[in-house]
């Protein structure tokens, strides 16, 4: 069963003189008790992605198609107090700059508080959670850490203190927007290997977005790779990393540093550039950049798939 199913969502955002094309036929299935990793290019449309599914589109914004079912409703469909509802309770976000995620007028007791304010609890009862809710993130002396204000902590205690608060009313969802970018590499392994300890305690599920694939491929059960909008390649972690079907997918993975096996001063990237989403484009979106471009590219593909691993690329489906 899953938590959230995305189906053919299109989104855009009206630009001076034209309309930009963010998503594009977006189909993502999110199960329960499921990490679930995107990987793309920056504009791929991870971010887009997040703020359609939270209802948080700028006001040029605007899903003109699809649906988002989450826990069998439709979001697309709620106006801004069922939205309410929804955030923070049952969808949470930890957002990438552990830095600016936390008000830094407000001690992380209020900042805790203010999180539970749906809950029926007495203000002891809150407070007695919220100190163990950053025990369970390995916050020191939680006790004393209540009493503190944001600029107190060090980056990796401030983006622990942001998974407490997200995880704090048990989510059925929780969106992680590449929580681990401000961080250096020791504090990246903690953090996943903590949102991996509290996914399972708490059984909901993971939209793990990131540009680091190493971590993708540790922390993921499914990943879906996204380019210019548009979904190209979704199937089990293994399947990605091991067995790429998308000439796309294959070229993020040769381009990771961690593939290179040699010393060099030139990393590979992929050649080209990421099409003008202002544009219309016909047939397969990243043709203009694929070295197995053919005739037929000028179509668009459809998705083909075997044992839950799926692809819109015309040499698989041939």
């Amino acid at each position: 069963m899953n938590v959230l199913e995305i189906q053919n969502l299109n989104v855009t955002f009206a630009t001076e003189g034209s309309t930009l094309r963010a998503l594009k036929n977006v189909s993502i299935d999110i199960p329960k008790r499921c990490i679930v990793g995107v990987v793309g290019e920056s504009g791929c449309g991870k971010s887009t992605l997040i703020n359609s599914i939270l209802r948080l589109l700028p006001e040029n914004g605007k899903i003109d198609a699809g649906t988002i079912k989450f826990e069998g409703h439709d979001l697309t469909k709620f106006d801004l107090s069922q939205m309410k509802t929804v955030r923070g309770s049952r969808i949470s976000t930890v957002f990438q700059d552990p830095m600016s995620a936390l008000n830094p007028v407000l001690s992380i007791a209020d900042q805790m508080l203010h999180i539970q304010y749906r809950s029926k609890l007495r203000r002891k009862e809150k407070q007695e959670k919220s100190i163990e809710m950053l025990r369970r993130v390995r916050i020191p002396d939680p006790e004393s850490a209540l009493k503190r204000y944001p600029h107190e902590f060090s980056g990796g205690m401030k983006q622990r203190i942001s998974i407490a608060m997200a995880m704090m009313m048990e989510p059925a969802l929780l969106i992680a927007d590449e929580p681990t970018t401000a961080l250096d590499a020791t504090l990246e392994v903690a953090i996943i290997d903590l949102l991996k300890e509290l996914q399972s305690q708490i059984e909901c599920s993971i939209l793990f977005i990131s540009h680091h694939l190493g971590l993708i491929a540790e922390l993921c059960d499914q990943v879906i790779v996204m380019y210019a909008g548009e979904v190209l390649e979704r199937g089990t972690a293994h399947q990605i990393f091991h067995d790429p079907w998308h000439p796309y997918s294959a070229r993020l993975l040769e381009c990771d540093p961690a593939n290179q096996t040699s010393r060099t001063r030139q990393l590979p990237t992929i050649p080209g550039e990421i099409p003008d989403l202002k544009a219309i484009h016909k047939g397969c979106i990243f043709r203009s950049r694929c070295q197995y471009c053919e005739d037929i590219c000028t179509t668009v593909p459809e998705e083909f798939g075997i044992n839950g691993h799926f692809v819109r690329c015309h040499r698989k489906s041939q």
